[in-house]
C-alpha cells in the first residue's frame, strides 16, 4: 500500500514525492488529465502521505494505509458512493433546509472534497465559504489539511472566492483543484498554483494493465476499451462496454439524423427516451461523450490518421459518415454538443435539445 499502487506517470507521481520530502509542499495544487486518469486517487494519496501516522521507512514520503488516519481518508476513496449519500442525505432534509445545504464529502475531520453541488454539477459559492470558514483553523487529527475540489466547473462568485483563499492561504493546508483542463480555470487561479499533469497511458500499457484487472476481457475487447479510454487506466477498469456501445449507437442515431434529413422517426423514438431526473442526466452525459468520440474519430478519418481513430469496432461506418459531413460541420456539431451540456446546467428538457441539435445540424 503505498504511492506504488498509483499506475502509470511515474515520472509525475515522483515529482509529488520530491515536494512532500522538502516538506513545503504547495498550497494550491492543479492536478490535470483525462477523465479517469487517477486525479483524485493521487490527491487522497497526498492527504494519507501527509497525515499517515506510521509512514514506510522507505527514504521516500509515503503512506501505510492501514493506520487510523489513511483509513479514514479512504473512506472517501470510492467518492461515487460518498456522493450518492451526500445527495440521499440532502434529499431527505425539510425543504428550507435542502436550499441551505450544500454538497461535501468528509470522512476525516482535516480532508475535505468538495464535488460539483447537483442540479447543475458546478461548484458554488456556499461551498467555497464553507472551505474559508475551515481552513484557517488548524488540523485536528492530522497534521495538515486538506481540500479537494474535484471539477473546475466554478460558478463565477465561488471561483472569485477561491481567489481570496489563494491570496493568503495557511501554511498547514493545501487545496488541490483536479481538472481535464486547467484554461477552464481564471488565470488569476492558475498563476497561484502548481500544476502537475497526469499524461494519458499508452495503449499497449493499458492493455496490459487491463490484462491484469479485467481478465474476463478478450484482447479484442481489451485492445479496444483501451483506445476509447484515451489511455485513462481508472476510467478503462471501470469500463462499461455495453452501456457505452448503446450511447454510441444514440449518438450515431442523432448524427446521422442531421446528415440524412429524409426520416426523423428513428431520432424522435430514441430522444424521447431521454427523460428529467438522475438517471435521465446520466443517460444523456453517456450520450455527449459517445457523440465527442464519434466527431474526433471523424476528424481522424477525414484528415487522413485512421490509425488514431478510437471506436475501432465501426471504422466502415465512421468511413460512410466521414464521406458526407465537412470539417466545419464537424467543428459545428462538436459547438452543439456543447450547449447540450450547458442547457442541462439549466434543466433545459433534454429530448427538446437533443431534437434541436440535430435538426440544427441539418441547417450548417
Amino acid at each position: 500500500m503505498g504511492f506504488s499502487d498509483f499506475h502509470g506517470n511515474s515520472q509525475t507521481v515522483d515529482i509529488v514525492r520530491n515536494m512532500l520530502a522538502r516538506d513545503r509542499f504547495p498550497h494550491a495544487v492543479i492536478i490535470a488529465g483525462p477523465e479517469g486518469a487517477g486525479k483524485y486517487t493521487l490527491a487522497q494519496m497526498i492527504a494519507k502521505a501527509m497525515n499517515c501516522q506510521n509512514p514506510p521507512l522507505t527514504g521516500e514520503p509515503d503512506f501505510c494505509g492501514y493506520c487510523e488516519n489513511c483509513r479514514e481518508i479512504a473512506e472517501a476513496d470510492d467518492l461515487e458512493t460518498r456522493f450518492a449519500e451526500a445527495v440521499e442525505a440532502r434529499d431527505n432534509l425539510r425543504e428550507t433546509d435542502k436550499k441551505e445545504t450544500r454538497i461535501l464529502v468528509q470522512t476525516h475531520p482535516d480532508v475535505l472534497i468538495i464535488p460539483p453541488d447537483p442540479p447543475q454539477m458546478m461548484i458554488k459559492v456556499d461551498q467555497v465559504r464553507h472551505v474559508i470558514g475551515q481552513i484557517y483553523k488548524r488540523p485536528r487529527k492530522g497534521d495538515h489539511a486538506v481540500y479537494i475540489f474535484t471539477d473546475s466547473a466554478f460558478m463565477k462568485e465561488a471561483a472569485n472566492s477561491l481567489l481570496k483563499i489563494l491570496e493568503e492561504p495557511p501554511e498547514f493546508a493545501t487545496i488541490f483543484l483536479l481538472t481535464t483542463n486547467p484554461g477552464e480555470f481564471l488565470p488569476t487561479i492558475r498563476s497561484r498554483c502548481v500544476t502537475v499533469t497526469l499524461a494519458p497511458l499508452a495503449p499497449e500499457e493499458l492493455e496490459q494493465y487491463l490484462a491484469k484487472r479485467r481478465p474476463e476481457w478478450n484482447a479484442t475487447t481489451r485492445g479496444l476499451v483501451a483506445r476509447l479510454c484515451g489511455g485513462a487506466c481508472g476510467k478503462a477498469a471501470a469500463f462499461d462496454l455495453d452501456r457505452y456501445s448503446a450511447a454510441r449507437k444514440d449518438a450515431l442515431t442523432l448524427l446521422r439524423a442531421a446528415v440524412q434529413s429524409d426520416d426523423h422517426s428513428p431520432l424522435f423514438r430514441m430522444t424521447e427516451t431521454y427523460r428529467a431526473g438522475a438517471e435521465g442526466k446520466e443517460k444523456t452525459d453517456q450520450l455527449l461523450r459517445a457523440g465527442y468520440s464519434i466527431l474526433e474519430d471523424l476528424l481522424f478519418l477525414k484528415e487522413g490518421s485512421p490509425r488514431l481513430v478510437r471506436n475501432s469496432d465501426i471504422v466502415p461506418e465512421l468511413n460512410r459518415l466521414a464521406s458526407e459531413v465537412s470539417f466545419d460541420w464537424i467543428a459545428t456539431a462538436a459547438a452543439r454538443l456543447h450547449e447540450v451540456e450547458s442547457g442541462m446546467r439549466r434543466n433545459v428538457l433534454r429530448s427538446l435539445s437533443l431534437d434541436a441539435l440535430a435538426t440544427g445540424l441539418e441547417r450548417s
